[in-house]
């Protein structure tokens, strides 16, 4: 058994939860100079209008936001794989269509921008392709999680 089990009142903590990790995608986006569909359109300030990409931020600046994909795509991941039940959850909140348009919009401008960029270390470049690299592929098995919890289980239960 677990801590879902035993507490059922977690469920709604989980679903109070998720806009905040819906939040962190749209962080990741915010900071790429990229807007998300379904994102609040909050008026920017003049000040910030300016055109940051991950083509022209700092290495330090894309490499944390590259580690911050990581670590989040890689959580999400563990979390559904141990725990398929809390996907109804996450679907009520259009986490599979809010996870594509990310990857639509910041992965392939991420990916650009590791392969583009000079390096003084050629170990930082392999680094950086390769927590993107994973970062992908756990985004894709939390999505095939999803929609094989809420899509295909019914069909052949």
């Amino acid at each position: 058994a677990n801590i879902f089990t035993q507490q059922p009142s977690y469920f709604s903590d989980l679903d109070e939860t998720l806009p905040t990790v819906l939040q962190v995608f749209n962080n990741i986006l915010h900071k790429c100079g990229l807007q998300c569909e379904g994102a609040s359109a909050e008026p920017q300030k003049l000040e910030e209008r300016v055109n940051v990409t991950p083509g022209n931020m700092p290495l330090q600046e894309l490499k944390d936001i590259v580690l911050y994909l990581c670590d989040t795509c890689t959580t999400l991941w563990a979390f559904l794989d141990v725990f398929p039940l809390a996907c109804q959850t996450f679907q009520k909140h259009d986490f599979c269509y809010r996870l594509a348009s990310f990857y639509e919009l910041a992965v392939p401008e991420l990916e650009s921008a590791v392969k583009k960029r000079h390096y003084e270390d050629n170990s930082v470049f392999a680094d950086l392709w390769r927590r993107i690299s994973h970062s992908r592929k756990k985004m894709m098995e939390a999505f095939h999680i999803i929609i094989n919890q809420i899509c295909l289980q019914p069909i052949l239960e």
